[in-house]
């Protein structure tokens, strides 16, 4: 399984960006998919992830303000991010989970400052 992670940029406080995360590859064996984010200086977070059948789950800290989903007919999934807060700010990745394993895709790096 590969993943192509990519979206992100620098965004005003309050703005959107919307994330996306291509697979390639094994994509029937991804069970979950989820977006995780590292800031400078902290541990790495799981913000929202997706499962196979469609259930979801958020961070408490962006719940209401996240939405992850997914294209079935792209290998895609999707963390669109609204009212954006500068703690928001960090590296993005995702990560898929199969049965033997998971695998990450590479960073993408979000902004939030005036």
């Amino acid at each position: 399984v590969q993943l192509q992670a990519s979206g992100g940029g620098l965004v005003q406080p309050g703005g959107s960006l919307r994330l996306s995360c291509a697979a390639s590859g094994n994509i029937f064996s991804i069970n979950r998919i989820g977006w995780y984010r590292q800031a400078p200086g902290k541990q790495r977070e799981l913000v929202a992830a997706i499962t196979s059948g469609g259930s979801t789950n958020y961070a408490d800290s962006v719940k209401g303000r996240f939405t992850i989903s997914r294209d079935n007919t792209k290998n895609t999934v999707y963390l669109q991010m609204n009212s954006l807060k500068p703690e928001d700010t960090a590296v993005y990745h995702c990560k898929a989970e199969v049965i033997m394993g998971q695998y990450w895709g590479q960073g993408t790096l979000v902004t939030v400052s005036s």
